[in-house]
């Protein structure tokens, strides 16, 4: 117990200082941009979404069992960064492209993998409205690994979405499809509404990430929302104490169900930050090639994350 106390104190420090330092950066970047901007022209009535989008997220869910004995318990620490370009087509149409990294880490000594990584790139074409994509059509190609990157863990991820209205200016629709070479099925459904009670209270009933969102200032969000993340990676050797699961260059579909309180501050404009926790449902490896799929019980997670956009 002592031990995990220090492990979620260490990963905590290291959000935060990963955190602050990207804060930093941003702060620093916005500042040199906006003197540069003074002797530019004002942007065109059609050019006014933000063109540089710049995002880093932390979450630490702490130990808990596996439903099968053999393999014990665990804990998770995922970190993720990322940066985007837009670029105006024409009009609210934009290409936008940049790239991703992201890793999982696990605690346990129990033959499953003890990290899942991914560097990929992004290349969308997006309608977008004050700074939100309507529509949009995006591919992830990149590598999905744990520690070797061979060229069985290339991928090709992604996604189409569309939003329509179905009451003025009050409700909306939301339909899309998403898949990957090694995702199951290599093809899901995704979508929901988006419900404006109010000005400040609004349902986005999208999934994967559904929220019940309340703006109570302009800087001061609250939600209360799911995460439910899936994504595919090449594994090396995974040798567990369960003789069905012991498998070489296999394919992993990992996944963490969250559902937390989410705040967040966008006062120190133009970096948003984010504080989140309550629980992390369920956290699956699902080697669907060979059948088997091994799962945790729920546990607390805490979440860090930090978004720029500007």
């Amino acid at each position: 117990m002592a031990m995990n106390k220090i492990h979620l104190r260490r990963n905590l420090l290291t959000s935060l200082v990963w955190g602050l330092s990207i804060f930093a950066v941003l702060t620093g970047a916005r500042a040199f941009a906006g003197e540069e901007a003074q002797l530019q022209q004002p942007a065109k009535p059609e050019d006014e979404n933000s063109h540089n989008i710049f995002s880093f997220e932390s979450i630490y869910t702490l130990r808990s069992d596996f439903h099968e004995e053999r393999l014990g318990e665990g804990d998770s620490y995922y970190n993720d960064f990322s940066y985007d370009h837009r670029f105006l087509i024409s009009g609210k149409w934009y290409f936008r492209t940049g790239f991703e990294y992201e890793r999982y880490d696990f605690g346990g000594d129990n033959g499953l993998p003890t990290h899942l990584q991914s560097i990929y790139g992004h290349f969308a074409i997006e309608y977008v409205v004050k700074d939100h994509a309507g529509a949009g059509i995006e591919i992830d190609p990149g590598v999905y690994f744990q520690d070797r990157i061979t060229g069985d863990a290339f991928d090709i991820p992604w996604k189409i979405f569309v939003s329509f209205p179905l009451k003025k200016d009050k409700i909306f629709g939301v339909i899309g499809l998403g898949g990957g070479l090694y995702q199951d099925p290599i093809v899901a459904p995704g979508g929901g509404l988006i419900w404006l009670f109010t000005d400040k209270l609004r349902l986005e009933g999208v999934f994967p990430k559904p929220a019940l969102v309340y703006n109570a200032t302009d800087d001061w969000q609250f939600r209360i929302a799911a995460n439910l993340v899936y994504e595919s990676f090449r594994t090396d050797d995974v040798f567990t104490p369960l003789h069905k699961l012991r498998e070489h260059n296999a394919v992993v579909q990992y996944s963490e169900d969250r559902v937390g309180l989410q705040v967040s501050y966008s006062g120190f404009n133009p970096v948003k930050i984010t504080a989140a926790a309550v629980c992390t449902v369920l956290r699956d490896f699902d080697f669907f090639r060979v059948g088997v799929a091994e799962r945790t019980d729920p546990a607390p997670y805490f979440q860090l994350s930090a978004e720029a956009k500007f």
